[in-house]
């Protein structure tokens, strides 16, 4: 089969694979959405329930097969097999094959490449070619001012001076603009990279934007965002759009999810649900995580799609691979979810912030040696949040100046930091053993798990499976959560213990609960493939979701919050409308209570409180009481929707029965009275 026929084979099956999901069931087994294909074949976790293994504290899945599979687990798992087999054709790996197989065919036909002009036009380029007394395996520019390519004809040119280009003059001046054009980005990303000031990062986007106007593919994606959401560059959606549109039509899947969220939040387009779906979804068939964590929440909650939560735990659980995959030692960024509405009511009380005079007043005590404030900001600066920025120098310091005083909490942190490694601390696991033995010798959990560590992976000292054991142990007794998530690991594995995944399951629970977020990771592998308990697709979903909630991307909330702190409202709800169609509960809650306060004049007056509605609404579905009683009030007040006070009512009381919210019982007893939306009643 031809090349062409192949590809419009390929596209023929995208075509009828979007329209299968459009008629996915709660039962999806046969419709299972598609994982990212253009992630390398390690970076890819196949689906099988048997053969599960924890590397590192997180469970990763092998062909091999359990002894306690049950018959039902081996039909499931081998329907979701064949279901690979069927879309591994969509995978661009794949793809990629297929073409190169073509091309390979095809290269006997291929014309090989020839001289243009000079002394030798239309003979083919001889490869390898003498030149200078150095052989050229390709073209080259080296003796040309012009840098235009060119290849000899012959072995030995200088003996026979055969020579032609390989490149028309177009081609060429193309090439050099190119070139210039990622000179230029470079220069950008290196500005924007090295600075934290406001003023320079400004001056890199003007060279990004120098370069995106050179049709440079990545300096387009980081200036149409940076459009999209005004960082850095004056807020402009209609621009924004027309670079996601020529993004698109490259290929590039941060323009296509980028254009699906434009036509899903109606930014800049018409709302449309349908353009929105096929713009996620072929953003995640080329690798974007975001479109991918997406089309998660879509099909969790059936937003333009029926709902089915194995289409959903699919797209979620590639995400949480690569999530988990990224947490380090020492746990990643903090995410902080402030709540505006909570944050205009009581400012700084909800938000868990600490006011920079509070700051100030824990460094003056640190700095006088108040040991508690000194691992305290150490803890805050390894791992940011709380209005404070993430800075392994200073934490490394705070934690140098609290280990001398011969803290074993500071003592343990830095055992932590020097076997992970950074710019800062050099990777040394003798120095780490070191300060864990020291911790670990005066009780101190974190030394405890971090002594554990280096057991189980033999670093700096032989592997000893019995010790780690013992240290993780004692860790989890204290209730720490390295300890307890380690230690599941090691039962679930049958490391230095009989394999026990009941055990496995309680420390996972248990580390679960102090938050850890490889312990949910975990605990969605083993509920998704039913080790060690019944199989749970809604379980794994909403743990995987926590996980994926947790990625990188989640710093943005932080960004978000601050453009609205700063006044930029704009901005702001434009951030929080991308979190909001992530999933993010307290995104969705946010962007609602912006459109509820009219302060978005990037959409019109009359569209305020029917997009307020939408996003109160998903919020509500999500848990969230304040949410759910605010549905009740635009339905009672006709608030972008028809006065329906019997609606209204259903909110009202499951504001009041699953939450207990007080102004939701006050607001039923209201209604009561006055007879709106149920019979009167006004007696006690």
């Amino acid at each position: 089969m031809g090349q062409r026929a192949r590809l419009r084979l390929l596209l023929c099956l995208v075509v009828l694979w979007v329209a299968g999901l459009a008629a996915a069931d709660e039962e999806g087994n046969q419709d299972e959405s598609l994982e990212s294909k253009t992630l390398s074949a390690e970076d890819q976790v196949k689906d099988h329930s048997t053969g599960t293994r924890v590397v590192a504290g997180q469970i990763f899945l092998e062909s091999g097969k359990s002894d306690s599979q049950s018959e039902d687990e081996k039909n499931y798992h081998s329907q979701e097999e064949e279901k690979e087999n069927v879309l591994e054709e969509l995978n661009s790996l794949e793809m990629s094959n297929l073409l190169n197989k073509d091309l390979e065919e095809a290269e006997v036909q291929s014309p090989v490449l020839t001289a243009i002009g000079g002394t030798a036009d239309g003979e083919p380029c001889h490869f390898p070619f003498l030149f200078m007394e150095k052989e050229y395996p390709e073209c080259t520019a080296d003796g040309r001012e012009d840098g235009r390519l060119w290849c000899a004809t012959t072995y030995d040119y200088k003996k026979d001076q055969k020579w032609g280009f390989c490149e028309t003059e177009e081609q060429s001046n193309k090439r050099r603009q190119m070139q210039e054009a990622e000179d230029v980005y470079q220069t950008g990303m290196k500005i924007l990279n090295e600075s934290s000031k406001k003023a320079q990062k400004k001056e890199a986007y003007q060279y990004l934007l120098k370069a995106a106007d050179m049709n440079h593919t990545k300096a387009m994606e980081k200036v149409s965002y940076a459009l999209l959401f005004g960082d850095y560059l004056k807020q402009n959606i209609q621009s924004s759009k027309e670079l996601f549109e020529k993004l698109t039509e490259e290929g590039s899947p941060k323009g296509q999810m980028a254009l699906g969220f434009l036509y899903a939040s109606g930014l800049g387009v018409n709302s449309s649900q349908a353009k929105a779906l096929v713009y996620y979804t072929f953003g995640a068939l080329g690798g974007n995580l975001i479109a991918h964590m997406i089309l998660g929440y879509r099909y969790w909650v059936g937003i333009g799609v029926l709902p089915s939560c194995e289409s959903a735990l699919t797209h979620y659980r590639l995400v949480a691979n690569h999530v988990a995959s990224d947490i380090s030692l020492t746990g990643g960024t903090v995410v902080q979810r402030i709540r505006l509405a909570d944050e205009v009511e009581n400012p700084g009380m909800a938000s868990g912030m600490l006011e920079d005079d509070l700051i100030q007043y824990y460094q003056f005590l640190a700095e006088k040696g108040d040991v508690q404030a000194q691992v305290g900001l150490g803890q805050l600066h390894l791992h940011g949040g709380r209005g404070v920025e993430q800075n392994h120098q200073r934490a490394f310091e705070y934690f140098n100046q609290a280990a001398n005083a011969g803290n074993s909490h500071a003592m343990a942190f830095l055992g932590k930091m020097y076997s992970e490694g950074s710019d800062v601390v050099p990777q040394s696991n003798e120095t780490a053993l070191q300060y864990f033995k020291k911790a670990a010798d005066m009780g101190n959990p974190v030394g405890q798990s971090g002594l554990g560590m280096a057991y189980l992976y033999g670093r700096g000292v032989p592997v000893n499976y019995e010790l780690a054991l013992k240290y993780f142990q004692k860790a989890a007794e204290q209730g720490w959560v390295d300890g307890q998530l380690q230690l599941g690991s090691m039962y679930y594995n049958g490391i230095g213990v009989k394999r026990d995944y009941k055990q496995a399951l309680k420390y996972f629970n248990l580390a679960s609960q102090g938050g850890h977020i490889l312990a949910f990771y975990n605990l969605a592998q083993m509920h998704a493939t039913g080790t060690g308990v019944m199989r749970s697709c809604h379980t794994a979903v909403e743990l995987f979701k926590n996980v994926c909630e947790r990625g990188r991307w989640s710093e943005r909330l932080m960004t978000a919050y601050n453009s609205y702190k700063d006044g930029d409202s704009n901005s702001a709800v434009v951030q929080y409308l991308l979190l909001a169609e992530q999933g993010y509960e307290v995104a969705q809650s946010n962007a609602a209570f912006i459109f509820d306060q009219k302060e978005a004049s990037i959409v019109e007056e009359n569209e305020t409180y029917p997009r307020a509605l939408l996003h109160w609404n998903r919020a509500a579905s999500q848990g969230y009481t304040v949410a759910r009683i605010k549905l009740g009030d635009y339905h009672f007040y006709g608030f972008g929707t028809d006065v329906d006070y019997e609606t209204a009512f259903i909110h009202y009381r499951l504001a009041s029965e699953q939450q207990h919210s007080a102004q939701a019982m006050f607001n039923l007893g209201y209604m009561h009275e006055k007879g709106l939306g149920i019979k009167q009643n006004g007696h006690c």
